[in-house]
């Protein structure tokens, strides 16, 4: 397996944050090598946009060499979150608090279920909570009480992206949006979610790009260890 990515295994030591590889638009003989060299680097390691198929095929190549077949075993496809990942995640951190991740709708689960994964790959417990979008309000409104002990709120919606504004109006917590590209027409692939959340009339809502939920989770990420360092 060629090895062609030049790797961030001082990520976690700089930011607090481990390198993820963005699968999508890598083969899986790009893949395979840079997942068992962050291992091998005793770093987590988590691929993102990886398909049944490309995760089958990772798993054929590392079971083809020698030097990695052992290796398979411990190769996991998250399939909800789009997911690869070799070995295991960093050790819990609870002392960081949770976060709860929201969505809309079920539609919107992919986008959401990465979110979690990046969360647990770093020892961070969250919480999936599904299918509360404004459409019905009471929906949301019934799950306000279980919020408040969350120290950040991730918020993925498609459509006009309304469920961010709301829950920022609503809850003390750092909110951050999650446009997805899910909706008719003039939704256009998540643009409408997007400006939608831009233009939010509710103070203090940060908002990532669309369909960016490890970039949610990381911001997440960022929230909490910037809290727990100013505790100590």
């Amino acid at each position: 397996m060629s090895e062609q990515a030049r790797l961030d295994l001082q990520r976690r030591q700089r930011l607090g944050m481990v390198e993820a590889i963005w699968g999508e638009h890598k083969t899986a003989a790009q893949i395979a090598p840079i997942l068992v060299r962050l291992q091998a680097s005793g770093e987590p390691a988590l691929a993102t946009r990886v398909d049944e198929a490309k995760a089958i095929a990772v798993a054929e190549l590392l079971a083809a060499d020698g030097a990695t077949a052992a290796l398979v075993p411990q190769l996991q496809h998250h399939p909800e979150a789009r997911g690869l990942s070799l070995g295991d995640p960093l050790p819990p951190r609870p002392e960081l608090g949770h976060v709860v991740v929201l969505s809309g709708g079920t539609s919107d689960l992919p986008v959401a279920a990465e979110a979690q994964l990046a969360l647990h790959w770093h020892g961070i417990a969250s919480e999936l909570l599904l299918d509360v979008g404004v459409a019905g309000l009471h929906r949301l409104l019934n799950q306000l009480e279980g919020l408040r002990p969350a120290k950040v709120l991730i918020a993925c919606a498609g459509m006009e992206g309304a469920l961010p504004t709301v829950l920022a109006g609503l809850m003390p917590q750092p909110v951050i949006g999650v446009p997805v590209s899910v909706g008719y027409g003039v939704s256009a692939g998540g643009q409408a979610a997007l400006h939608g959340m831009l233009a939010s009339c509710a103070p203090g809502l940060a908002v990532v790009n669309i369909d960016n939920g490890y970039g949610a989770a990381m911001a997440a990420l960022r929230i909490l260890s910037s809290g727990a360092a100013a505790a100590s």
